[in-house]
């Protein structure tokens, strides 16, 4: 079952871009978007910084780390074109088929390569400092996407929308404490809910 969350808050929409020779060290973001259906879903993780930081160092031991059930790939347009900033995906969830491997891999694997260079376009990373930093992107996939007929269209936009929106929430400091702190009695979360509901 996907959480629905209450749509996203205005955060400072008209806020600056980064500056372009502020040094990153380490910013983080988290991001919802979600689908038609339930396996449309992305909820995106990440951590950004610069290579030679401690993003740099976290990325490198992950790439030289594989673990059976998470391994850690490139984000890549296709096989030989490696997308800047160098992002690593993280699998949540503990792969355990071919076809969650292939979607992963595949169609949810291009979106994130492209969402990340239309952050780029965007302003939202430096482009002067794209290959100086580098993502570390913790994804989820559904895992019902094994049972059900992908429409691998939707599942691609709905992915690189998720990494535009998390990659902007990250650079941004967004939610900013000012927001949370005011907002923080009217937010309740979605699981929590379902078990005061006894729906759990």
């Amino acid at each position: 079952m996907i959480a629905r969350l209450a749509p996203d808050p205005e955060f400072e929409p008209n806020q600056p871009r980064q500056r372009m020779s502020e040094r990153i060290i380490l910013r983080t973001g988290e991001a919802l978007v979600e689908g038609a259906k339930d396996y449309l879903c992305a909820e995106p993780e990440i951590v950004i910084g610069a290579l030679d930081g401690p993003v740099g160092t976290a990325l490198a031991n992950l790439i030289g780390d594989q673990v059976k059930g998470h391994s850690r790939v490139f984000a890549i347009l296709n096989s030989d074109i490696q997308v800047k900033p160098v992002t690593i995906m993280v699998s949540k969830v503990t792969v355990k088929s071919s076809k969650y491997t292939n979607i992963l891999m595949g169609t949810v694997q291009a979106a994130i390569a492209n969402g990340v260079l239309d952050a780029v376009r965007a302003g939202d990373i430096p482009k002067e400092q794209a290959h100086e930093l580098g993502i570390i992107y913790s994804v989820w996939l559904d895992p019902s996407i094994v049972d059900v007929e992908v429409d691998h269209a939707a599942l691609f936009e709905v992915h690189r929308e998720a990494t535009v929106k998390v990659i902007r929430k990250a650079m941004r400091g967004e939610p900013t404490i000012d927001w949370l702190l005011e907002n923080q009695s009217k937010v309740t979360h979605f699981f929590h809910q379902q078990g005061l509901d006894g729906q759990l």
